[in-house]
């Protein structure tokens, strides 16, 4: 099974405050929408609350949340107390490629795990900024795609959809 991040991030590495987004990127919420569709995916207990009640569980997905709350449970959602474990329900599902979608400490304890980031790389910087992504070694990936999305109408910001795979 291959294991994915997916994240947008600042140049900063900034990925969020008080438990939300720092920018809204809607071409980006829907590759989200599009990478992750009909795959498992992982997250931590506050990224999970951060969707909203709407957005819980994300469809269209197996939704796995990774908390330390042994009481805590939500219908619709597979729940572990350990990473390693959440992983381990994915591969024994037959899931090709689970993503790893946050928050910041999900992220930097998946990273050393990890065959293949999808990072949406958002130009700007967020100094307010609570959650970051972890700092990637360069040297342990290769960038294999980049797109680039400029201003318009619906984006304030410009960023780039980039996908790297371990060396």
């Amino acid at each position: 099974m291959k294991i994915s991040m997916i994240v947008a991030k600042a140049n900063d590495n900034a990925i969020g405050k008080d438990n939300g987004m720092i920018w809204h990127l809607p071409d980006d919420l829907k590759y989200f929408k599009d990478k992750t569709r009909n795959h498992h995916i992982l997250m931590g207990r506050k990224n999970f609350d951060s969707l909203g009640e709407n957005y819980q569980p994300l469809p269209k997905r197996i939704n796995i949340v990774i908390t330390r709350n042994e009481d805590w449970q939500h219908d619709g959602v597979k729940v572990f107390h350990d990473i390693e474990d959440g992983i381990a329900f994915a591969r024994e599902n037959n899931e090709e490629e689970l993503f790893i979608i946050g928050g910041g400490q999900i992220y930097e304890a998946c990273l050393p795990l990890a065959d293949c980031l999808y990072i949406t790389e958002v130009d700007a910087e967020f100094p307010d900024a609570e959650a970051y992504f972890p700092v990637i070694d360069k040297t342990q990936w290769k960038e294999v795609s980049r797109e680039h999305h400029s201003k318009d109408e619906k984006h304030a910001i410009e960023f780039d959809y980039v996908i790297y795979n371990r060396n």
